[in-house]
């Protein structure tokens, strides 16, 4: 049996491909809308992606599931499970819509959808078998239901997606999917879960790639709830701590349900130059994004650009700044070279911004501004109408500037009522060393805030012996 991990660090989420290799067939589970890996993957091992699937509606990037039936003609698996507001829209008619205990084989793999509810209602875990060794279960890829050390978080409907107390139940329903399903299985079967360790999907999960039953039976959190038979007390610590979800996950949970938009042939990227880009940026056309390292924005940026810090954390922080729900101008991207340009552009499709256009190597002959900064030494006495804390809630409430406001990073842009008019005068952001706040200051900008950046941000405040942090 091949079995092959596919993980993207940027959103710290998992992809499957499993295959028959007496057969040549594989299915992946819960792929991105960058297909190259799976279809590099297919090929290397001399296999044809004959079906496709998903754990659940997700949240957190939009699903490549059908990109990839389009790519490869496979067949498309999704949950039937968790009553009519789960359904999958009439875009995925072409799908098995699998009940608790379907099957799909492929060679000597079997493949069983097992309903595993709590995360979200519709949520399906898949236990593989491989036949050429054994006809028991071996693996079981859970999605967002169980991770390493931790559990998906039952909250996110309320927290992202419009719904209110729907957390409670889908607690309920997790521990009852522990006990049911969970628990039942062997030691041996080992783990593998849909995200790791930097997730928003969980509060604690484990950086390590997989787990077993028998491990997190014995070591994990939730473990002795469960041997005690303490279900309110398994619900209380679940839902105490979770971070803030970033507000781009409800329009996720949309488009994966309705079926995300195939991108097909991807187009090449256009390389600008200064004159080109300088007419489109006069005329508003295009959004120009900011690549570099934060002392070099600092030092000098293009006017109402975007900042996003490299590719490593290009969907991250895209889904922060651009929201294509609300904005249809192309993003034209600073980069070394066409393959870095492309390599932020897979990352953005991720969270379904579609919209880059092209890439430039240079800021020679650009009209650069510098973003307005405030010393640590200039703080207190700095004109402000708020001190804004981008950094999550949990960070926050381990310690803050006084007078601060929390609003994390990943939900300013979608909780703007929340701040003062932008004609009110200046708002200081910091988080903990700076990044983020960057971030977010460049979205605040460009939307016509006055932003000044915390220079140093929380890190060099605290580090001030003078300094005594709120600690609620």
């Amino acid at each position: 049996m091949l079995l092959e991990r596919i993980y993207d660090e940027d959103l710290a989420q998992a992809s499957y491909i499993i295959g028959c290799q007496a057969k040549g067939e594989a299915i992946v589970i819960d792929p991105r809308r960058d297909l190259d890996v799976y279809l590099d993957l297919a090929a290397k091992n001399d296999m044809k992606i004959v079906a496709v699937t998903e754990t659940h509606i997700h949240a957190d990037y939009l699903s490549g599931t059908l990109e990839l039936a389009n790519a490869t003609g496979a067949q498309v698996y999704v949950s039937d499970e968790g009553g009519p507001d789960w359904t999958y829209s009439e875009v995925f008619d072409d799908a098995v819509r699998m009940k608790h205990g379907h099957k799909i084989t492929l060679g000597n793999i079997t493949v069983e959808a097992i309903h595993t509810p709590g995360h979200t209602p519709e949520h399906m875990s898949f236990l593989v078998t491989d036949g050429a060794q054994t006809d028991k279960p071996g693996f079981m890829f859970t999605g967002d239901f169980v991770f390493v050390g931790d559990l998906g978080r039952p909250d996110l409907l309320d927290e992202a997606a419009g719904f209110v107390d729907t957390r409670f139940g889908g607690a309920k329903d997790l521990y009852k999917s522990l006990k049911t399903q969970f628990l039942t299985l062997p030691d041996y079967v080992q783990i593998h879960p849909a995200h790791g360790s930097g997730s928003a999907c969980g509060k604690a999960l484990g950086a390590i790639a997989a787990t077993t039953v028998g491990y997190e039976r014995n070591f994990a959190w939730w473990s002795k709830y469960l041997a005690n038979d303490d279900e309110q007390g398994f619900i209380d610590e679940l839902l105490s701590g979770q971070p803030d979800a970033h507000a781009y996950f409800g329009r996720m949970k949309v488009q994966n349900k309705v079926g995300p938009a195939i991108i097909g042939e991807v187009k090449e990227l256009v390389e600008y130059t200064a004159e080109e880009l300088n007419e489109k940026l006069a005329k508003d056309e295009v959004i120009f994004v900011d690549t570099r390292s934060l002392a070099e924005n600092h030092a000098g940026t293009v006017a109402r650009s975007l900042y996003i810090p490299g590719v490593n954390k290009a969907a991250t922080y895209g889904s922060w700044v651009y929201d294509p729900l609300k904005e249809d101008r192309p993003l034209v991207l600073l980069a070394d070279d066409v393959e870095q340009a492309e390599a932020m552009r897979d990352h953005l499709v991720r969270v379904g911004i579609d919209a880059t256009k092209g890439y430039i190597t240079s800021l020679e002959g650009l009209e650069l501004v510098k973003p307005k900064l405030v010393e640590q030494n200039e703080l207190d006495s700095y004109p402000r109408v708020l001190l804004l804390d981008v950094r999550n809630k949990t960070e926050h409430s381990e310690g803050h500037i006084p007078g601060a406001k929390q609003l994390s990073g990943g939900r300013v842009m979608w909780n703007l009522d929340a701040l003062p008019a932008p004609d009110a005068g200046t708002i200081v952001t910091y988080c903990q060393t700076g990044v983020r706040n960057a971030v977010a200051a460049s979205a605040m900008r460009r939307a016509g805030y006055d932003v000044a950046e915390l220079v140093g941000s929380y890190n060099a405040w605290v580090a001030n012996p003078a300094n005594t942090p709120v600690i609620p």
